[in-house]
């Protein structure tokens, strides 16, 4: 799994080579949620390091964090709500890590954010799903 992609992804591309859509989405959804609670916890630190040790990674911080604030209005006017859409949005760049990464740009605590999180991960996999076994079903 990889950022961008995530279980929308990994579901398909499971059912694609025969793993059974619905065991593919309980792995995808348990590998997605992985990463999370590292994210919320430790990102802001991981950041602050990353910038102090080149140019290059410091670029890299500063596009990721623009990603998060331009995505972080959406989330911001609903908050948990807010953060529960935007990962159940099966769309690129709407997933699980990049909602950590805005929960965390706005300080959530991860007993608030982690279950909006986990919601919306576990509906995008369902939506994922359902596509998958109708697109098999035809």
């Amino acid at each position: 799994m990889v950022p961008v992609i995530e279980l929308r992804g990994a579901i398909p591309i499971a059912a694609a080579q025969g793993v059974n859509p619905w065991i593919a989405m309980v792995i995808s959804i348990c590998g997605n949620m992985v990463p999370v609670p590292f994210i919320i916890l430790f990102i802001r630190r991981i950041f602050k390091w990353m910038r102090g040790k080149s140019e290059r990674l410091n670029r890299l911080v500063t596009r990721m964090e623009d990603k998060a604030n331009r995505k972080k209005g959406k989330v911001l006017q609903y908050e948990k709500l807010g953060l529960f859409l935007f990962v159940a949005i099966p769309a690129p760049g709407t997933g699980a890590w990049t909602g950590a990464l805005i929960a965390a740009m706005l300080d959530m605590s991860l007993r608030s954010a982690l279950p909006s999180i986990f919601g919306g991960v576990c509906t995008a996999g369902l939506i994922i799903t359902l596509l998958c076994v109708g697109v098999i079903a035809l």
